[in-house]
């Protein structure tokens, strides 16, 4: 049995369709839906991880009527459990230059120790795919990726060696004790960390003295600045610049990004007329 690993829905989809056209891919999918390269990864004195992590996502999404449960950590210890009672079965994480399968991949690390030498990298950073016309590009993430292009990319996996554990191990201990607001990407699988209102200025940049949907200046700062999170946390420190006055609101703060505007202080009332930004991936 192949357990495939992959951050996200999104990413899961080209994978699951993968798999169904491919024998030697067989297995189950699991999908990591903690996008942990932000938010808070210290936690407290009787505290779990799975209870840190669903702290920080309840105040992110902000919404009572949605049910939120971040049991990541839960999953993957019953797949370790399997690993035990199951000698034949194996761990692939596919990790595409992505800060949060970047992330995954050093806080699996050490929970997939035991078993080393069934715990698969495809590492995915850096390599060319075809899209749909046959042009060669570079993908940021699994998602973008053909099914067709994943059966290709599968000769890739190969275990983690001891020398990745010695070197990689102790990464993820090294992010805990520092805690910081976000960890990003800097190239191949090193990761440089920031505040958690790193990307405050770009959202104040697309603002001006008259109200804009808040959901029009978090696309265009996804789309226009490539930033690597999605509207559910930027949309979050939209609302935290509202709280703390360096933006004005028109509307409840506490409803969706598209029931309420944003604006500077100052200016006039009047709403900014523009052709709506394409929809961007929620994370």
């Amino acid at each position: 049995m192949i357990y495939h690993v992959v951050v996200g829905d999104m990413a899961a989809q080209p994978l699951l369709e993968a798999i169904g056209t491919e024998p030697s891919m067989e297995g189950e999918v699991l999908v990591l839906r903690d996008i942990l390269h932000v938010g808070p990864i210290k936690k407290a004195q009787g505290q779990s991880f799975s209870q840190l992590r669903t702290e920080f996502w309840k105040e992110v999404i902000n919404d009572e009527k949605q049910e939120i449960e971040v049991n990541d950590l839960e999953h993957l210890l019953e797949v370790t459990t399997k690993l035990n009672n199951n000698p034949d079965d194996v761990v692939w994480l596919w990790m595409a230059p992505w800060p949060a399968d970047v992330c995954a991949y050093y806080w699996m690390l050490n929970y997939m120790s035991k078993h080393l030498d069934r715990f698969y990298v495809l590492n995915l950073g850096g390599l060319p795919f075809l899209d749909g016309e046959g042009k060669v590009y570079y993908p940021k993430n699994i998602s973008e990726i053909l099914p067709k292009e994943l059966i290709k990319a599968r000769r890739l996996a190969r275990p983690v060696t001891p020398a990745e554990l010695e070197v990689d191990g102790e990464e993820w201990l090294n992010m805990i004790a520092e805690n910081a607001g976000m960890r990003l990407l800097e190239g191949g699988k090193k990761l440089y960390t920031r505040d958690e209102s790193y990307f405050d200025e770009k959202l104040i940049s697309f603002c001006s003295h008259q109200f804009q949907k808040a959901h029009r200046i978090v696309n265009q700062a996804i789309g226009k600045l490539n930033v690597p999170t999605g509207d559910v946390y930027l949309g979050w420190r939209i609302r935290k610049l509202v709280q703390n006055e360096t933006l004005v609101t028109d509307g409840d703060i506490n409803k969706s990004l598209r029931d309420f505007s944003v604006k500077l202080p100052g200016g006039t009332a009047t709403e900014e007329v523009a052709a709506e930004p394409t929809e961007t991936q929620e994370a």
